[in-house]
């Protein structure tokens, strides 16, 4: 009769293997990822990956607090693991985009490399009239950088009430 016990007595057998047989399989190993033998400039540690920068631009109109979406979009960059380089807060209501410093600060921040987007919580606060928001993507875009909405759709719903 078989002993259903002596089968689970035997644990894993251990598995020894020699120097010869490790260089052999680490041969194999950086033969199989491109590394030639003997090649010595292979990375002591890996490189540094830098964060994805952004820069956050609010506005809205005099006297409004823009506090629940400047938190929405930080909390949004931070999600998306996103360091954040500025946060710009402007009040000038419906003033032409062209017309806004702190909109023309954020775009520098783009063209000087600090940072590869703009993000805004609503397409509202860089113009209601999409030919001008249009005009504002693509300064940004030719300076480098993307323009990003935090909530499009939301936004859409806010501009049509």
């Amino acid at each position: 009769m078989v002993s259903v016990e002596s089968g689970q007595r035997q644990g894993r057998a251990r598995v020894r293997r020699t120097e010869g047989d490790l260089r052999r399989r680490q041969a194999l190993a950086d033969a199989a990822a491109g590394v030639r033998p003997g090649e010595v400039d292979v990375p002591a540690e890996a490189a540094k990956v830098e964060r994805f920068r952004c820069v956050i631009y609010l506005c809205g109109a005099p006297n409004t607090d823009i506090t629940a979406p400047r938190q929405e979009c930080t909390e949004y960059a931070e999600a998306f693991g996103w360091e954040i380089t500025d946060v710009i807060e402007e009040r000038a209501g419906l003033l032409s985009p062209h017309g806004r410093d702190g909109l023309g600060q954020a775009v520098e921040h783009i063209k000087s490399g600090e940072a590869g987007a703009v993000l805004t919580a609503w397409r509202s606060m860089i113009s209601s009239v999409p030919q001008e928001y249009d005009e504002v993507a693509r300064e940004i875009e030719k300076a480098g950088g993307f323009l990003h909405v935090k909530d499009s759709a939301h936004s859409e719903r806010r501009v049509a009430r």
